[in-house]
Order: C-alpha cells, then structure tokens, then sequence
C-alpha cells in the first residue's frame, strides 16, 4: 500500500503555557478532513517535531488516528538521527494503528550512502507499518542518492518517498533507474516542496505532502487530483493561482509563517517553540496582504 493525493503537514497548536492544545489540534483535523485531504501528517517539520518530547509526539500520533477515525490515511512523523529511537517510534505509531510513519533521513550524522540503505532496513525489518522515507537535505544535511533510492525501493515497507530536494534533474534520475532497475511499482515518489508540485507529478510523482495545505487545502486537492486524472490545464492554472500564497508561507523558515497564517485566520496556531521565533514585521506584512487578497482573511 502506498499512499497517493494530498497530505498535510500539520502544525502543532499550543497553549499560551507552551503545551499542546489538543482541543485546537482535533479542530484544525476536523477542519482540514472536511475540506477533502486525503492523508494528515503529525509531529512532522511542520509539526516542530524537533521540539516536542517523546510523549508529546505519542500524544499527537494517538489523537490523529482517534480524531480522524478512518477517514483519511494517517502518517506519523518517526524520523531521529538515532535509529533505535526512529524505530521505537516506529513501533509506537505501528500499535497505535497509524497507516505510514513518515522517517527522515538521519539528520546531524550525515551518514554515508550504505549507512542510509542500513538505518531504512533496519526499520523495515523490524516493523510490519508503511514507511514513507522523506529525503530533505535542506535541513539534514545529507541527500539520498538516486542509487539509495533505488535500493531501498527493494524493502518490502518502504512504500513512498517525499522527494525535497529541489532539482528535477535528480528525480527525473531517480524515475529513469526505477524504470531501469523494474523498480518503478514499488516506490511511490511524492513531493516535498509544495511549489514543484506539478512539475514532480508530471514526470510520475503521486501526490505531495504539503505545508501550504494548512491554510490552502482546497485548491492543492484539486490541483493534484486534476494531475492524477490528466487534466493538466487545470492544474496548471491552479498552480500559478497558489504560487504566491505558497512563497509568502515560506517566506522565513517553516512553519513560522504557517503558525502566523493560522493566527491571522483565527484558527488554533498557538506559539512558536525556540529555537523558532515569530516572523518579522516585514514577512507578516507580505503574508498577511497575500492572505486578504486570496479571501483567507
């Protein structure tokens, strides 16, 4: 089983004490399954997953998969930079009854290519739940080759990866070896980088899991299903339509410019965790001119 559409990253709301604000968080589900997403990610990037405890993390994980109740696929965040501990969250996720745990390549360690093919082995191996292998070298500081890609499309587990570096070269790459190798039934590629959505799924990704879906469920949902049933002229027109509200919520590290969306959109956001700081007074301006033009606010 891999996993095709639109998923969302989601933030984490807290309280004004810095604690999970689990009543916003079940609002924010609900708001986001009403508006037709086909999968919600939590304790991800955008979840500040960096900062939360291991019971924060199994907190969030357990109230997606009771508040969403089936009605889209659930993907628990379960990376570290330790793979005994991305396996025991793994694990954690599997018994809670998550559909796919999201794990991230080892960040800080920078480990070689073959340690990369050992920790996703390591985790198959010892679990039975869909991984979702997510390479993102921006904040890892390690890419997954096109030739690790391919060797741990061979695990039985691994179902998906969320491709986010950004040069199409490499993933056109990737798709020549699978296709080369017979490989190309058995890794999904989805996209990491919501403004290179169209251009990654018209040369065979199956969907994205995306940031700017927080605030913009409706039309990314629609962009991608028009790309998975071929229309491309209404993607196409969507996307050009969200390329602006996709750069003003990147405009300064993830997901400061998203929790600041939701606070302007007064729906449950919360405070930003440190090291994350709010966005300047510039980026808010350019966000919050974006969102009254798009009728967000």
């Amino acid at each position: 089983m891999s996993f095709e559409g639109t998923a969302v990253a989601m933030l984490t709301p807290f309280t004004s004490d810095n604690q999970i604000d689990e009543e916003g968080f079940r609002e924010n589900i609900d708001f986001l399954i009403e508006k037709g997403v086909d999968g919600l990610l939590v304790a991800g990037t955008t979840g500040e997953s960096a900062t939360l405890t291991h019971e924060e993390h199994r907190k969030l994980v357990e109230i997606l998969i009771d508040e969403a109740n089936g009605k889209v696929a659930t993907i628990a965040g379960a990376g570290s930079n330790s793979t005994d501990e991305a396996l025991g969250l793994t694990k954690f996720s599997e018994d809670a009854g998550a559909d796919f745990v999201l794990v991230i390549t080892p960040y800080y360690n920078k480990p070689q290519q073959h340690g990369l093919v050992e920790h996703y082995k390591y985790i198959n191996d010892n679990s039975d739940i869909p991984i979702i292998a997510y390479n993102v070298p921006s904040r890892t500081g390690i890419d997954m080759a096109s030739e690790t890609i391919c060797e741990i499309a061979k695990l039985d587990n691994v179902t998906d990866i969320k491709e986010a570096n950004p040069s199409l070269d490499k993933t056109n790459k990737t798709f020549s070896l699978l296709r080369e190798n017979g490989l190309q039934e058995d890794i999904t590629i989805l996209s990491g980088n919501d403004g290179l959505t169209l251009p990654l799924m018209s040369i065979g990704a199956k969907g994205v899991v995306s940031a700017s879906a927080n605030v913009d469920p409706v039309r990314m949902v629609k962009m991608v299903d028009s790309i998975l049933d071929g229309d491309f002229e209404t993607a196409k027109d969507l996307h050009y339509q969200m390329l602006p509200l996709i750069d003003a919520l990147f405009i300064e590290t993830s997901p400061a410019p998203v929790k600041a969306a939701y606070k302007m959109m007064n729906k449950p956001a919360g405070p930003l965790r440190l090291p994350l700081a709010p966005i300047k007074e510039d980026s808010r301006k350019v966000l919050h001119d974006v969102l009254k033009k798009e009728g967000f606010i």
